[in-house]
């Protein structure tokens, strides 16, 4: 009996050992393919690049802003895509782009919207204008607002992310960089700027405070569900940052998640932690047929617990889910929004 035991005990502890060993590819993130797609595609031939995808109050939209300097807004197949709003200085024909006057040279003028975020309680749309600022137009749309273009005297000049917090109306956003606009925004990664700046805006006293400076690349920013702490896109180096803006923590930031690709915008999930939409992989060549990451989904902890990949020709900015299962992508490229349905 003893002799047995001893065996039984011996066998449990190899098994324990064995299941510790496997576990990890045991739990390897989940992943599903999101080549096929439904496509909600822009006016032909002036716009492309529809950057974040918003929703408002209502479930009406989405919303996306393209590279003419507008926010469109999509009112289903038969009317498609409308104005909803743009930034002061707006001129159709002069925002149009041509083969003598391409984005670069109308965007400085026209703005190029990037983040967007509506406050569900009052109706607002919360508009990161890469060249403009950050803008607020009220419900129905009309010409926005400039509420912010520069900070302590310092003028913004690569405004990317925004997200509000849901119960106290604060506005979190981003400065991609001091020292490059979005038209240079490949110099901010390849000389590795770290003059990106973390704020908040409160729109009722219109102050604006900066929470972080010194950042490398900051880019989508994201409020956890619990709202103590802000998930912060860091492009060049890859990663999620968390910064914490309640409880003893406050103040601090500190690296939450190493990612397998270039990040860009930050949503909450309907399952759980966030959709980080990714640019481009690592070290990926940019050719071929094969697929890619589109994006990742990241658990509370910062665990990476599903992929999402497509072809190479897509390369996403934002990843938005839905209640009803689907998924909208947004692109600073292409001139559609995809939709995906999960299985």
């Amino acid at each position: 009996m003893g002799c047995g035991m001893s065996r039984l005990a011996k066998a449990t502890i190899a098994l324990v050992i064995m299941v510790m060993l496997f576990m990890p590819a045991a739990m390897a993130a989940a992943s599903f393919d999101a080549t096929r797609s439904q496509h909600l595609p822009l006016p032909r031939g002036t716009v492309r690049g529809p950057e974040s995808v918003a929703f408002d109050g209502q479930g009406q939209g989405p919303y996306s802003g393209v590279s003419d300097g507008r926010v469109l807004k999509w009112n289903g197949d038969k009317l498609g895509w409308t104005t909803y709003t743009h930034g002061p200085g707006y001129d159709s024909k002069m925002c149009t782009a041509t083969k003598f006057r391409p984005e670069t040279a109308t965007e400085s003028q026209c703005g190029r919207p990037l983040g967007l975020r509506f406050d569900q309680k009052t109706g607002d749309l919360y508009i990161a204008d890469a060249y403009k600022g950050l803008m607020r137009v009220g419900p129905g749309g009309g010409e926005a607002t400039v509420l912010v273009n520069n900070v302590d005297g310092i003028p913004l000049s690569f405004t990317n992310g925004v997200d509000v917090d849901q119960t106290t109306g604060h506005v979190y956003f981003t400065d991609s960089s001091m020292n490059y606009n979005r038209a240079q925004h490949e110099m901010v990664t390849r000389t590795g700027d770290s003059t990106g700046r973390l704020m908040r805006y409160d729109p009722r006293t219109s102050d604006v405070t900066v929470l972080q400076s010194d950042m490398t690349y900051p880019n989508g920013v994201a409020v956890s569900t619990d709202r103590t702490h802000l998930v912060v896109a860091s492009t060049g180096p890859c990663k999620l940052l968390r910064h914490w803006i309640k409880g003893p923590n406050t103040g601090r930031s500190e690296p939450f998640a190493d990612l397998p690709g270039y990040p860009d915008n930050v949503r909450p999930s309907n399952k759980g932690g966030y959709w980080v939409a990714l640019h481009r992989e690592k070290n990926e060549l940019p050719f071929g047929r094969g697929s890619h990451l589109l994006a990742v989904r990241v658990g509370s902890n910062g665990k990476i617990l599903e992929e999402m990949r497509g072809p190479k020709s897509v390369r996403p900015t934002e990843i938005m889910e839905r209640n009803n299962g689907k998924i909208y992508m947004g692109s600073v490229e292409l001139p559609y929004v995809s939709v995906v349905k999960r299985k």
